[in-house]
């Protein structure tokens, strides 16, 4: 059996999951791996077939997404070349984990993808929202990469085909310390930005993994790091506590072992406030912004010492088996009714992204 495991390279979460993914992918077919964006840190220690731009959100340096540099980096043309060239239909198995080429790829050729992300998970009805309503945001999560049949992974088992986060084997087979440090993770914020912030809450080290910044230095109480794999991990497992946006695969790590955690949602991000919604409804401190402004709960949380307490199983394995169980035969693929998980891209409000994807599907 032939599969295709296509991986979104925006962010490090996606990547980081496929280290434990890839392996069980491999003892199942003939896997070919692709990856898409270009704003992931982290490296995947396995070869790569296929390496594209795809449709990449650039993070700004004051909470949120850079719509600019966004619109800068973006090549349609080249998106559309991409997207025709992929030859999914040579694949009996395609999972995507929220990358957008190999599933517009599908959708052209009427070829089944099988989501496996947290997105999927986001979007589903019964997982946690924000009060405040966003029809762009849930707009772009249901059309950027739009599947067959979807499978997620959310703090919660909050569905049927919820399931509990992957966690790393590095973070599953640690021994997690505390070193009287705390980890942060914020790459929508400007080095600045988080000294002028942080450095004001005295007698604490902080240790920042900084997406702007090439060279490790130190400014009062605050040690900024340049972002790498190993070195994340090591500061996350030996930490008092995790600052860091309200991403999944690091909040989710951070519950897992047990750590104290406090999550900051970056502005105008849908699935972000989908998972700060989340956290909250597990008793996990989430602030709006790091602002002075917001000093007075950091360092409430600081000073406590509360966990949340979870169950986070490793079912990784029994879940791939699952779906080559039920998708894996390339006859039976092509069975699957590709319109119930493929939402109407004439539906958005955002007719940019609307013109995009309808061009993307013409």
């Amino acid at each position: 059996m032939k599969i295709l495991y296509a991986i979104q390279g925006t962010g490090n979460g996606h990547l980081s999951r496929a280290r434990d993914i890839i392996p069980i992918l491999q003892q199942k077919g003939e896997l070919d791996i692709l990856v898409s964006g270009i704003q992931a840190d982290v490296e995947l220690p396995y070869p790569v077939k296929y390496k594209f731009k795809g449709l990449s959100f650039i993070f700004g340096k004051n909470g949120g997404i850079d719509v600019i540099a966004t619109y800068k980096k973006s090549n349609l043309k080249q998106l559309y070349k991409e997207i025709k060239s992929l030859p999914v239909e040579e694949y009996d198995l395609v999972i995507n984990d929220f990358e957008p080429v190999s599933a517009w790829a599908c959708k052209m050729k009427h070829a089944a993808c099988i989501g496996l992300s947290h997105q999927a998970a986001v979007i589903n009805k019964k997982s946690p929202k924000p009060k405040k309503k966003d029809i762009v945001g849930k707009a772009v999560l249901h059309n950027y990469a739009p599947v067959t049949a979807a499978y997620g992974f959310h703090f919660g088992a909050y569905d049927k085909n919820i399931f509990t986060p992957v966690i790393r084997s590095q973070v599953r087979n640690a021994k997690p310390e505390n070193k009287d440090h705390y980890t942060v993770y914020l790459p929508a914020y400007s080095d600045e930005k988080i000294i002028k912030v942080l450095g004001e809450i005295k007698n604490t080290n902080w240790q920042v993994f900084s997406k702007h910044s090439k060279k490790e230095y130190k400014e009062k109480n605050v040690h900024i790091r340049p972002i790498n794999n190993d070195d994340f991990i090591e500061s996350l497992i030996n930490c008092t506590g995790i600052l860091c946006g309200a991403g999944f695969e690091t909040p989710a790590e951070a519950l897992y072992l047990k750590k104290k955690l406090m999550a900051i949602p970056m502005k105008g991000q849908y699935e972000q406030q989908c998972n700060a919604a989340a956290l909250k409804t597990m008793g996990v401190p989430v602030i709006k912004s790091l602002k002075k402004k917001h000093l007075d709960k950091i360092k409430a949380w600081v000073e406590g010492k509360q966990f949340i307490a979870v169950n986070y199983s490793n079912s990784t394995e029994r879940i791939i088996n699952m779906i080559i169980k039920k998708y894996g035969d390339s006859k039976a693929k092509q069975n699957v009714e590709l319109g119930d998980a493929i939402h109407s891209v004439k539906k958005l409000k955002d007719k940019s992204l609307g013109k995009i994807l309808n061009q993307i599907a013409e």
